[in-house]
């Protein structure tokens, strides 16, 4: 596993292909489905298509670079952070966290670990 952020209760790693079946049931989370509804995937096949492209775009300029939360107690994939390029030279982050690991800083403690190492 490829760490990139080591803080007191996440790892933010790159994502791998024995993420896809995490990320395919965080997908289907009331949250996702209200607030990012083209990130639902209907079938686990489709999960790891998706997982596969995202694993393709690390290191490019051009396209979405998403990393996976994973909460250390447990190993549990809870979510992802992300840098989507929006052209000039910007960036947007963005992020999600599954819906019972919400209210509890992981979201906030994701993105403030997050942002300096990829502002770099």
């Amino acid at each position: 596993m490829n760490v990139l952020v080591d803080t007191d209760r996440l790892l933010i790693v790159e994502m791998t292909m024995d993420m896809a079946m995490d990320v395919y049931k965080n997908s289907l989370d009331e949250h996702t489905r209200r607030f990012v509804p083209d990130e639902v995937f209907e079938t686990l096949e489709d999960s790891k298509e998706t997982v596969e492209y995202l694993m393709s775009q690390y290191g490019s300029a051009e396209d979405p670079q998403v990393y996976a939360v994973i909460l250390k107690d447990g190993n549990k994939n809870i979510g992802y952070v992300r840098l989507v390029p929006i052209g000039e030279g910007k960036w947007e982050i963005g992020y999600h966290i599954a819906k019972q690991y919400t209210g509890k800083g992981c979201a906030t403690e994701a993105v403030t670990a997050f942002l300096p190492i990829m502002a770099e």
